[in-house]
């Protein structure tokens, strides 16, 4: 990954997430071809890749950049597990468990007790996946901002809070005796123990995605979520 000057990613939008994570610290611009329907991320169609390839060659692309988060997992005073994500964080309960208890803050000031069926940490980019199922806003990509979502808090009045970047997140898992996981982009984790700490903070290192010169965000959110249909 360090010695290549360009990615192509050939997939969808789970396969570029992956490819995100994978990168790690290099900041390797990453070229998105889908193979499916239009993606939030992978901006080119099989029919454009070469036309885009050849206009990368020739320097003449634009660079989206993505903000990530880094996440690390402490139990007991040892780190558990660290990773980066592109779209969010994830606590959330098994379908036979009850209610947990998230205690959240942010900058070492808290926050609330969130008690419900799980909290979403969402970048812009994911603001439109989980974190928008479980009523979240949609936060435009080049946002400096990151947005807490309970799901299906038992507290109405438990609405997601959007926040700036760089802030340092600490949750606190307090309900024991119930199967909890974390869940990073929806696609590694770990099961929680009571009284695992989960940090999350900005990444020092983002997302470098090839952008097409003809891509409109709105373009995109209207087809994906079927505005005016």
């Amino acid at each position: 990954m360090r010695a290549a000057d360009l990615i192509v990613v050939l997939g969808g939008d789970g396969t570029m997430i992956g490819a995100a994570r994978m990168v790690g610290d290099a900041e390797t611009p990453v070229l998105g071809v889908n193979f499916g329907t239009l993606g939030y991320l992978a901006d080119f169609t099989v029919e454009d890749m070469i036309p885009a390839l050849e206009l990368v060659l020739a320097g003449d692309y634009t660079i989206d950049r993505r903000l990530m988060l880094a996440a690390s997992v402490e139990r007991g005073g040892k780190q558990m597990m660290h990773d980066r994500v592109l779209n969010d964080v994830v606590i959330s309960k098994s379908a036979l468990a009850r209610i947990i208890e998230i205690e959240t803050w942010v900058d070492r000031k808290f926050v609330n007790r969130f008690r419900a069926d799980g909290l979403i940490i969402s970048t812009p980019t994911g603001s439109t996946a989980y974190n928008l199922s479980a009523g979240g806003p949609v936060i435009y990509p080049s946002m400096s901002a990151v947005v807490i979502t309970p799901i299906c808090p038992h507290t109405l009045s438990n609405r997601p809070l959007v926040v700036p970047d760089d802030v340092d997140f600490e949750l606190i898992l307090k309900t024991p005796r119930e199967e909890v996981a974390l869940t990073l982009d929806g696609q590694v984790g770990m099961p929680l123990e009571y009284e695992d700490r989960v940090t999350v903070r900005k990444s020092r290192t983002g997302f470098n995605l090839v952008q097409a010169h003809t891509r409109n965000y709105f373009d995109v959110l209207r087809n994906k979520l079927k505005w005016g249909r």
